[in-house]
């Protein structure tokens, strides 16, 4: 496992999803697109609490207390129960890089950590630590390219009676 790639995308998350969400008006931080899915400030909120109660968590608890269940989440019920598209983006996003922080500040605190120490989730089977790391640098990838999705989708809606089409199909890439 290369460690030190999944740590460094983890580091420059930020800095993108910043730039990814700078200027944006409330309306754009908050429209839902068509079918329903997460706005984009429903994402960032997403992005935080995982942040805070999974992953780093998750890791902590599994390379420092082995076999010690996870706690539960419920990622879509949080996003309703705490009013996701409700509250305020730059404070969401403050938050968000503050507990980066804290967990970039816990990785690089530990350069020795086993990768192969495992803990078994009640319904997904065994982990292992670096199955943690990999998918946490992976979510952020996920959630950057569904972000860039509202993005555009807020753009495509925008420039209406204008088409966006020949710019190349959304699908295709």
């Amino acid at each position: 496992m290369n460690a030190e790639a999944a740590i460094r995308s983890m580091t420059q998350f930020p800095a993108i999803l910043s730039a990814l969400v700078e200027g944006l008006s409330g309306q754009a931080w908050r429209r839902k697109p068509d079918s329903g899915k997460w706005s984009i400030l429903e994402i960032v909120c997403h992005l935080r609490d995982e942040e805070r109660e999974d992953f780093r968590l998750r890791l902590q608890l599994t390379v420092t207390e082995p076999g010690t269940p996870w706690p539960p989440i419920d990622p879509v019920a949080a996003a309703v129960e705490r009013k996701y598209n409700q509250q305020d983006p730059q404070t969401v996003l403050d938050d968000f890089l503050h507990e980066r922080r804290d967990s970039l500040t816990w990785l690089h605190g530990r350069a020795n950590i086993d990768w192969n120490i495992t803990c078994e989730h009640a319904k997904l089977g065994v982990f292992h630590a670096g199955d943690l790391l990999a998918a946490w640098a992976a979510h952020d990838l996920l959630h950057m390219r569904q972000i860039t999705r509202r993005l555009y989708e807020s753009l495509a809606a925008s420039s209406h009676p204008y088409k966006t089409g020949y710019a190349g199909d959304w699908a295709e890439s």
